[in-house]
């Protein structure tokens, strides 16, 4: 477990004696905390003054957890679930040796929890191994003194643990507004290849998969948004707006939070307009089936239409009568013949007035 010191001027890691000023970030991983929960659980008491509860410690370790927020008198819980890029995403079914071909920005949706402890001048963060958001934050953190000298640009120190916590997860968040563009061109590739008349869709497998994965991400974000719902409205309650200087890191707090939840709120619909495109695409396609098969029965009906009286004509010259019409007449054949082809013509002009022969782009003209 590292432990950074954070104030107004700098940031020290691994010094565990706390000023009158500034604040605690404990980071551990998973796997830290999995070797000894109750000596993880230990230091965290001797550093912070308070005990953690057996379920939230359990709900920490728990990989599948989903995200929510709890609070208690003596600290607040949040549990984010954010982006694990450095997992394999291989999907079941090719483990098994049935291959699927998911689009790889959707392959890339696989989910690992984040916990956050807020623990009066302390916040607590227990992540997987690799998190690319807390490690870009720490990095950031520990250069800050070398680039704050004489720069009045940089970037200001996180002023609570609540607003470092913010700051993690508008990173965590923002992993997945750079997924929109790639799951747009994704969805985008599956929509042409479901309306390309030239060649039949055949990947519905993977279709439904990405289906799935798009009503996971829809799940996810809910799951999202309900939790920093309710981290707010826990900011709301606690807020002492009666101390000027308070009220106002209050203010910002909710300023963060908002910014947040209008993130998550972004990806949510955005997942929910790629999923409506797609099942919109679905639609259209069979839609376009059906158009066809009703183009290619017109046809045969037409044919039909023009062979059955010829078929008629044929029969009934085709009985096994000793003496008919015509069958002595040497001109007989050639004028059953002109008779079966003016009835094909008068049978042709008949469906043309009709407009049964009329192609599309003839019927866009009129």
């Amino acid at each position: 477990m590292d432990i950074f010191h954070i104030d107004e001027k700098q940031v020290s890691l691994n010094s565990p004696d706390v000023s009158s000023s500034g604040f605690l970030w404990l980071d551990a991983t998973h796997d830290e905390v999995a070797a000894n929960p109750e000596k993880w659980r230990d230091d965290v008491a001797r550093l912070t003054g308070t005990y953690l509860y057996d379920l939230h410690l359990r709900d920490a370790l728990n990989l599948t957890h989903p995200s929510y927020f709890d609070a208690t008198q003596e600290y607040e819980m949040v549990v984010f679930r954010k982006l694990a890029l450095h997992v394999d995403t291989t999907p079941a079914s090719e483990a098994d040796g049935t291959r699927k071909k998911i689009p790889a920005a959707l392959n890339k949706l696989a989910t690992l929890p984040v916990s956050f402890f807020l623990v009066g001048s302390a916040l607590i963060t227990v992540r997987s191994t690799k998190s690319q958001s807390i490690e870009a934050t720490r990095a950031r953190l520990l250069n800050y003194k070398q680039k704050a000298d004489g720069n009045s640009h940089s970037t200001r120190l996180p002023a609570s643990p609540e607003d470092l916590m913010l700051r993690l997860l508008n990173s965590m968040v923002d992993q997945y507004l750079e997924l929109r563009q790639p799951l747009t061109q994704q969805l985008d590739r599956w929509q042409h290849a479901l309306l390309d008349p030239r060649k039949p869709f055949k990947n519905w497998l993977a279709l439904l998969d990405s289906r799935i994965e798009l009503r996971k991400l829809d799940h996810l974000c809910e799951e999202q948004h309900d939790a920093l719902q309710e981290l707010r409205d826990h900011i709301v309650d606690t807020q002492d707006k009666n101390n000027g200087d308070n009220g106002r890191a209050k203010d910002l707090l909710l300023v963060r939070t908002n910014d947040v939840i209008e993130h998550i709120g972004r990806v949510l619909n955005h997942a929910r307009r790629l999923e409506a495109s797609l099942e919109s695409a679905v639609q259209i396609h069979f839609a376009a089936m059906a158009h066809r098969t009703s183009e290619v029965m017109r046809t045969l009906t037409v044919i039909t239409a023009l062979f059955m009286p010829l078929t008629l004509i044929t029969g009934i010259f085709g009985m096994n009568f000793v003496k008919m019409p015509m069958l002595d007449n040497t001109q007989g054949f050639w004028i059953v013949i002109g008779a079966m082809t003016g009835l094909v013509i008068v049978l042709l002009g008949y469906f043309r007035s009709k407009r049964y022969l009329d192609d599309k782009a003839s019927l866009g003209r009129d």
